[in-house]
Order: structure tokens, then C-alpha cells, then sequence
């Protein structure tokens, strides 16, 4: 029997209107701002009154790193969390909002898969509540305040050299990396070179998904470096009084997002930072709020846990005080295999040698979460051509590295396949055995954190960055940024920066090619490697095959 498409499986869906699943949360419908019949925003109003409640237990979702073979780890956090209500534990999910650029790039949409999907995918995967709309404009109304300052006279002294503010937009366009703007003359202003970011990399996004409230969101925006005078002196967005104004552009955009799974249980999707050069996970205020309205709150963290876990517990859980009461670290024994050195084309074959010998990167990921203090469990997300064999070998290997395997089949049953697992998580989550500590402390050196994150997670012999560099960092501890966190842009394929080094790699080096200080978000990122902060589309971007059918509906997108 051939499988229905994931598209098709959402199209079927029986959604319920999106205030009855608000008042499964206890959620009044005049707090809900509604984006059609199946999404809404929640208000802040409601949100600031939850502060007596007590925490729900939260469950983080993070994986191997990422192969071609696919892991579903944004398909296995819903599963759970269809799961965990499965087995009556009032449970809600966190995921973060699609970005456009891999949707019509290479890597589709982002809703989960089979019978484990949030609904509505296509709004989801396209404009959904306009949150990202909202987070460019916002970024790009500095960018031309910024221009405009220096057009009237320059009253800052602006040296128009460091302006380190770039554009931003929500797309893969790999002409605006580097690029010169105000040619034309006079009237046009002065011109200087300068780039584009992909949105989900903008310092905006990373503050709209830490900030607390509207009034923590206007101050870190305030907060944000955007250029340095002539004496190296700092200049803030609140010099150029541009933090008011995109505070209201992002007044609504602040509001968690509420929408349902395939199974009617409730989802935030809300911000969206890339793992591999933003800190990759879901806003703080959702997930906050999603622990006050729930006994239990699934999120996940992306790509692999070298990235997506390493930020969520050493960024995310350090500014929100937040702790996770257990970790699930996603594997396929497909993935297993490609690490083991088997193309892609021969994964239908049984070759337990093969997931034996990729083994070790899902070890070194177990070792890692467990160096937080946090236990781990590993969900092995089924595909139909497993066998016994190669699911024994993974269950085995995971056993000698002091945890356990649960093998789930949520995208074939959804919440009836990963039964087991939703229970186990409960046990665990309910024993308080989590003892979550941070990597390194707030008083490490910059340079020292960027080292123990390439030495403790990636398991690199040393950090390299040049004298510029460290001068840059040493700067900014005189300046009084020292106590931030480190936020690693690094290829998400390998535990090295080479994408092309599978497996669990030592006798590395990291190499720091520049950092840039994100003041107002709250840390300084370490851009290594070859990572590029604006993603170019493919030889065959997805956008060749999306368009409309005879009946109106999206087809390709996913």
C-alpha cells in the first residue's frame, strides 16, 4: 500500500477552531488574536497574568548531526507531544516558524511529517502570521536610519568604515552578500560597502526570541551596536532613536503563535533562529509560557545537539532560567549508516556493520547532553525498511553509552507509535534526576568560552583565531561584554567544520574566521569555517517545482 504524502495527510486533517484548543489550555477566546479559523496569536496581557503559575516539565528534542538520510526530529517532537497527551499528561509543543529560504531552497518545509504534523503546514510554511515580515522591516528600518544619519550631517560622527549594521531579508539570495549601496550621486547619500543576512540571522530575531516582554524587547533593541565613531566609541540604536519605532513594528509579532496538531493538541510556533548561525531555538516566550499553561512542554532545539542543544542549554536556559527535565536525542538507523560511510543510494540494504560503525556520532552526542547534568533518551524514529538486526545494533550501542533506545513509529501511527516513549520521558521528567548546569560560566574569557565549546562539544584539539580577533574579543571585555555567552556559526553536518567529516572526528581545529558582538540579543557570535550568514539556493531550488493546481491548492512546498 503506498504511503499518503505528508501533504496530503495534513490536507485531510480534521482541525478543530483554534479557540477550543486556546481553552484546553485555559486560554479565554478575548485573549486570543485569530489569524483565520486555525492560528492565533496569544496576548500579552494574558501572558503577563500567568506569573503565579508554576512550571510544567520541559522536554528537549535535539538529534544527531544532520545527514541526507533525514532524522525527523521536528517529527518526533510532535509525535511526543501527541504522545504525552496520549497518556493524559496535559502537554503542549514548541517549535520555531519556517524561514522562506530553505522552503524554496533545498530543505522544504518544516511542520513535522506523516501522522506527526502541526496544521496549517502551508501558512506555517509561507507567510503564517507575518512574524518574519515584521522582523525584516524592523531590521531594515535601522538600516536606513542608520544611512539617513549619515545623509543629514552625521550629528553622531558615524565613521561611515564601521558601520556593522548590514540589511536583512527572508530568503536565499547569494548576490546580496556583499554589496555596495548609495551609488548614484549626491542625492543618493554616500556609498559604502555593506551585505545582506538572511532574516532568521538578524540580531532582531534573536532579541524577539529572548526578550520577556515589550518592554525587555525596546531595551535590548536600544541595546544593539550599529556602528563605532572614529575613536572606536559604540554607537546604539537609541543614538539613532530607531528603537521605539521598531518596537511597534514588532508589537504584535512579540505574541506567541497558537495552532494544533494533526491529533488537536496545542502547538506555539514562534520564532525562528537557524541552529547553525543564529542560537536555533523557538522565543522565550513561548516556551515560558507554554510551562505555564501546560504539566509538560516539548521543544526542540535544530540540527544536531553540538549546535542546537549546546545553545539552547548555554544561551536559551542561561537568560530565561529555564532547565530541561530530560533530553531526546533523535536517530535512524539510516543516518547511522551514512555515518557509517554507506551512499545514499544504498541505504535499503541491511548492513549492521555499517550502523555499528556510524554509531559514534550519536555516542558523542549522548556524552555531550549528559555533560550538562541532564539525562538523555534516544528515540529511534523508524523507517519501514529497518530491520531487527540494525535496530538491535543501535538499542545495543546506546546501552554500553549508559542510556537507552526507544524505538518510535509516530510517523506511520502517530501518538500510538511512540507510546513508549512518551512514558519513559514521563518517569524521567518525574523523577527530578536533572541536575542542568551551563558549560562554562558567565566570567570565562570569550575567547576561553569559544575554546570549550571546540574542545568540550566539537572534541577539536584548539580554537584558532588570528591576533585581530583576540584583540576584537579583548576589546569588548574591556568594554564590559565579557559575562556573554558565545553563540558557534559552524557547519551543521559535522562535529568539525568540515561538512564533510562524518562520524565523531578528533585532532580538529576550529577556526574563527570573524565575530561580530550581538549587544542587544545578549551574546557575540563566532563565525568558523566556511558558514555563510546568507545561504545560497541550489542548482534545483525547491521553487521550480511549487505552484498552484486546478484546485487551487499549493503544490511542491513540501
Amino acid at each position: 500500500m503506498a504511503h499518503k504524502t505528508d501533504i496530503e495527510i495534513a490536507r485531510e486533517a480534521t482541525k478543530r477552531p483554534i479557540q477550543e484548543i486556546g481553552e484546553g489550555l485555559g486560554i479565554p477566546v478575548e485573549h486570543l488574536l485569530p489569524f483565520g479559523h486555525d492560528k492565533a496569536k496569544v496576548s500579552a496581557e494574558f501572558i503577563k497574568g500567568l506569573n503565579g503559575n508554576e512550571n510544567g516539565k520541559l522536554i528537549l528534542v535535539t538529534a544527531i548531526n544532520p545527514t541526507p538520510a533525514g532524522e525527523g526530529k521536528t517529527t518526533t517532537t510532535v509525535g511526543l507531544g501527541d504522545g504525552l497527551n496520549a497518556i493524559g499528561k496535559k502537554t503542549a509543543i514548541c517549535i520555531r516558524e519556517a524561514s522562506l529560504g530553505p522552503c524554496f531552497g533545498m530543505k522544504g518545509g518544516a511542520a513535522g511529517g506523516g501522522y506527526a504534523q502541526v496544521v496549517p503546514m502551508e501558512d506555517m510554511n509561507l507567510h503564517f502570521t507575518g512574524d518574519f515580515h515584521a522582523i525584516t522591516s524592523a531590521h531594515n528600518l535601522l538600516a536606513a536610519m542608520i544611512d539617513n544619519h549619515i545623509y543629514w550631517g552625521n550629528a553622531l560622527e558615524i565613521d561611515e568604515r564601521r558601520v556593522t549594521w548590514r540589511r536583512v531579508m527572508d530568503m536565499n539570495d547569494r548576490a546580496l552578500r556583499d554589496c555596495v549601496t548609495s551609488l548614484g550621486g549626491v542625492a543618493n547619500g554616500f556609498p559604502r560597502q555593506t551585505g545582506f543576512d538572511i532574516t532568521v540571522a538578524s540580531e532582531v530575531m534573536a532579541i524577539l526570541c529572548l526578550a520577556t516582554d515589550l518592554d525587555d524587547l525596546q531595551k535590548r533593541l536600544g541595546d544593539i551596536i550599529v556602528a563605532y565613531r572614529r575613536d572606536r566609541s559604540p554607537i546604539y540604536a537609541r543614538d539613532i532613536k530607531a528603537d521605539g519605532a521598531m518596537t511597534v513594528l514588532l508589537q504584535q509579532a512579540m505574541q506567541p503563535n497558537l495552532v494544533q496538531t494533526l491529533e488537536n493538541n496545542p502547538a506555539f510556533v514562534h520564532g525562528g533562529p537557524f541552529a547553525n548561525i543564529a542560537h536555533g531555538c523557538n522565543s522565550v516566550i513561548a516556551t515560558t509560557t507554554a510551562l505555564k499553561l501546560a504539566d509538560y512542554v516539548v521543544t526542540e532545539a535544530g540540527f544536531g545537539a553540538d549546535l542546537g542543544a549546546e545553545k539552547f542549554m548555554n544561551i536559551k536556559c542561561r537568560k530565561a532560567g529555564l532547565a530541561p527535565d530530560a533530553v531526546v536525542l533523535v536517530a535512524t538507523v539510516r543516518a547511522m549508516k551514512m555515518n557509517g560511510g554507506v551512499a545514499k543510494g544504498d541505504l535499503g540494504r541491511e548492513d549492521v556493520e555499517a550502523v555499528e560503525a556510524g554509531c559514534p556520532n550519536l555516542g558523542r552526542h549522548i556524552e555531550n547532553v549528559k555533560s550538562f547534568g541532564v539525562p538523555v533518551v534516544v528515540a529511534i524514529n523508524h523507517f519501514s525498511g529497518d530491520t531487527e538486526a540494525e535496530i538491535a545494533a543501535v538499542k545495543t550501542y546506546v546501552e554500553s553509552m549508559g542510556s537507552e533506545a526507544i524505538l518510535c513509529k509516530h510517523w506511520e501511527k502517530g501518538s500510538a507509535g511512540i507510546t513508549d516513549l512518551a512514558e519513559r520521558v514521563a518517569e524521567i521528567a518525574e523523577s527530578g534526576v536533572s541536575q542542568f548546569a551551563p558549560l562554562y560560566p558567565d566570567d570565562m574569557s570569550l575567547f576561553d568560552k569559544i575554546e570549550t565549546i571546540a574542545k568540550r562539544i566539537y572534541r577539536a584539539d584548539e580554537a584558532l583565531a588570528d591576533q585581530k580577533i583576540r584583540d576584537q574579543l579583548r576589546a569588548w571585555e574591556a568594554d564590559g561584554y565579557g559575562d556573554l555567552p558565545v553563540c558557534m556559526a559552524k557547519t551543521q553536518y559535522s562535529f568539525s567544520t568540515d561538512p564533510n567529516l562524518r562520524g565523531a572526528p578528533v585532532g580538529h581545529g576550529v577556526p574563527v574566521r570573524e565575530v561580530r558582538l550581538s549587544a542587544g540579543a545578549g551574546f557575540v557570535v563566532a563565525i568558523c569555517g566556511e558558514i555563510m550568514t546568507m545561504p545560497g539556493l541550489p542548482r534545483v531550488p525547491s521553487a521550480e517545482q511549487i505552484g498552484l493546481n486546478e484546485a487551487g491548492q499549493i503544490e511542491g512546498l513540501f
